[in-house]
């Protein structure tokens, strides 16, 4: 059994590195039935001059994305691969979201939480906030926006769902509530939840979801996808060996996307 990998990035976004087609050939190599990019999408809630180099794509490298999908489509018939797009969830930029995103035929949108009211918690740059901040409201916020970006009928996928774990730190309450609320919001609203492999490279160790929060998206029947969030093409992939133990071991099921 092998899963397929809708999280892949490129060096559009700044912080990412290779050629497209060098992800497409590491999937052939390691015989993944399909792919998928979803590179980040230019930040569209800050004007030009707020916009920091290196976070994601520009808004005139989006046509030229697009482009290159299709042609890596036409030129690799021997795996599917799929046009999709990482977008983050601001509230009260929806509008200006779902504008952008129907310009193109995106196969699919993974929505993600990376900014918890401007502050970009996952950056390294802005580390030392976690000291001034309490933790347990931290991700007491952080979950309330994931569950607004599940209701907001923008996205078919939510990327890394406790991503606000990513350096390790962790709440002294216990999460068993929260993530029960999650997963029934993401069961309401029809979106599917991300097993995503990078939360083994970084400090917390630790895939997204955790297990505790994958429980609760088992008892909700939450349909599941697998993502490397791969920024090199060595990463395309990675960490699946363990997904699949996880899987053979609970029974839980992956599904491809439409």
């Amino acid at each position: 059994m092998s899963l397929p990998d809708y999280h892949i990035h490129t060096a559009r976004c700044g912080h990412a590195r290779g050629e497209m087609w060098e992800y497409v050939e590491r999937a052939l190599e390691l015989g993944l039935p399909e792919i998928g990019f979803a590179d980040h999408i230019p930040l569209y809630w800050l004007d030009e001059k707020a916009r920091e180099p290196g976070i994601a794509m520009s808004p005139g490298d989006l046509a030229g994305y697009v482009e290159e999908v299709e042609k890596l489509q036409a030129a690799y018939p021997g795996i599917s691969i799929k046009l999709g797009i990482e977008a983050d969830y601001i509230p009260g930029y929806e509008a200006e979201l779902k504008r952008i995103l129907n310009q193109y035929p995106f196969d699919y949108v993974l929505g993600s939480v990376h900014y918890i009211d401007g502050w970009g918690f996952d950056n390294p740059a802005y580390l030392d906030q976690y000291t001034y901040l309490n933790i347990d409201r931290l991700y007491f916020r952080y979950f309330e926006l994931v569950r607004l970006a599940a209701r907001s009928g923008l996205f078919d996928v939510l990327a890394h769902p406790d991503l606000i774990k990513k350096f390790g730190f962790r709440p002294r309450g216990d999460l068993k509530e929260i993530y029960d609320k999650t997963a029934r919001a993401f069961a309401r609203a029809g979106v599917c939840a991300e097993i995503n492999t990078a939360g083994l490279r970084m400090p917390v160790a630790e895939m997204y979801p955790a297990p505790g929060l994958l429980k609760a998206f088992r008892k909700y029947a939450v349909p599941l996808v697998t993502g490397s969030d791969a920024h090199e093409p060595g990463q395309v992939g990675y960490g699946f060996d363990i997904v699949l133990r996880l899987l053979e071991e609970d029974e839980y099921d992956i599904v491809l996307l439409p």
